[in-house]
Formats: C-alpha cells, structure tokens, sequence
C-alpha cells in the first residue's frame, strides 16, 4: 500500500486524493462525450457537474461528521481534508440528487436525459475512488483467509485511519472497485440501447445499492454505533449504510417503474 505516492519537501500527493481526483477526470470526460453525442449544450453541463460535485462533497462530509461527531469535534482539522477522506458517498450521493434536481429544473436542463448519462460516469469514478481508499488504507475489510488478502504494514495509514497492521485482511476496497466497474459496463451498454429518458439513473440506484450492501459484510472499520440492528450472526445485523441500501434500492425501483410507465403512455 501507498498512502503517499509522492512527498517532495511540503508537497505531499496522497494516493486518496490522487485517485479521487483521476476518478473525477474520467467521469467528466465521459459526461463530455455523451453529451456531444447527444447534441445536448456539453459545456453547460460540466459547470452543472462542478456545483454538484461541491454540494456531494458536503454532503459526504455532513454524514460523516454526524456518524463521528465527538471524534471530529476533537480533530475538526480532518474533516476538512479530502485528500485522506471524501466523507460517505451514500451521504454525496443523496445531496448531490437532491441538489440535481433543484438546478437542472431552474436552468431548465433534460433532467433524466442527463441523469442517465451521468450514471455510468458515476460509478467509473467511484472505482478510481476505491482504488485509492485501497492504497489509502482507509474503509479496510475483515481478517480474511484467503489466497487473495491484504496485509498492510505501514505505521502512517495506522495512525491516520486505526487500520490493523499485519493481519490479513479481505480487500474489501478492490471488490467494490471491481465491481462499480462493471456497474459501469453495464450502464454504459444500457445507455447505448435505452428506450427512454430515466432507463439508466434508476438502474445505477438499484445495482450500487446491490453492491454496497453486500459489500458491507466484509467491511471492517464500522465503530458499534455504526449498527441499525446487531443480531446472532453477521447476515442479520444491519449496519446504518446497508439501511441506506434498502431504502436505495426501493427508490431505484421505484422510479425505474415510473418511467417505463410513462414511456408505455
């Protein structure tokens, strides 16, 4: 693992940032080239894509202040690092959905046309993303006895996130990477043979709901008050992100059925 990729004096490039920021790149390239694909105005929608982003990134660091509040009141400092931590995406996700619809209603944008667009650039970013947290050392999985599990030594990322050193742990990080890629694959294939307006945002919703939760089993960094509902084993305890992908999933259902609906009218 690489928590730092380079350190020259006092410039110091986190692996986190650095791939959340290449995860950014890629997905507005993407949202680019759609949108020239689809006539729609490309340069006005990346302005919309940098307030949403901002506004996600808040959001992120609001649920994740609200999660870890005695922690941050101690070392508020962190909290407005985001080269070590962007927050909790679910929380961007839902702030940067909310304040979508706000702006493209005002500036009068084909809201589920771009939605749709935007979705498989989601979730490319959101691999680069992990693949930083990986290296970051930051969302680390469960002690694991497979061919494939990490073992981390680096006294840094230890000090920076409590991450157990020497112990072999699932890589929890590259499987959600993994398959958010392929989550994208498949968006983008939908995209391509779409035959309505609000066909790809919804199923974005549902499969990274899908994802996320099952995913939450091999994770191993929650505090106890990161838990809904602890029961006797680990298939019946629900942790709050994992309620979070329920409610995502029926949301993701819900407006799939709306749209198709409408385009049947």
């Amino acid at each position: 693992m690489h928590p730092v990729l380079i350190k020259l004096g006092p410039l110091t490039l986190h692996s986190y940032g650095f791939f959340m920021a290449l995860g950014v790149g890629l997905a507005l390239w993407f949202l680019y080239r759609q949108a020239k694909k689809q006539e729609l105005d490309a340069p006005r929608l990346l302005d919309a894509a940098f307030y949403i982003m901002l506004v996600s990134l808040l959001g992120a660091k609001i649920v994740l202040l609200a999660g870890n509040v005695s922690y941050y009141f101690q070392n508020p400092k962190e909290l407005f690092w985001v080269a070590r931590s962007g927050g909790v995406f679910q929380g961007g996700l839902a702030f940067g959905i909310l304040f979508a619809l706000w702006y493209f209603r005002r500036k009068r944008i084909p809201t589920w046309k771009v939605a749709d667009i935007a979705a498989p650039a989601l979730a490319l970013g959101h691999g680069f993303g992990r693949i930083g947290c990986f290296l970051a050392g930051c969302c680390y999985g469960k002690g694991c006895d497979l061919p494939w599990a990490a073992t981390f030594h680096s006294e840094y990322a230890h000090n920076l996130t409590g991450l157990p050193l020497n112990e072999a742990l699932h890589p929890v990080q590259l499987y959600e990477s993994a398959l958010n890629f392929l989550n994208a694959l498949v968006l983008y294939l939908v995209l391509r043979k779409k035959t309505f307006d609000g066909q790809v945002f919804p199923l974005y919703i549902i499969n990274y709901s899908v994802i996320r939760y099952f995913t939450e089993f091999f994770r191993g960094d929650h505090p106890p008050t990161a838990f809904l509902f602890k029961g006797p084993s680990a298939l019946l305890t629900v942790s709050y992100s994992q309620f979070f992908c329920i409610l995502g999933l029926a949301a993701g259902l819900v407006l799939y059925t709306i749209f198709k609906k409408r385009k049947r009218a």
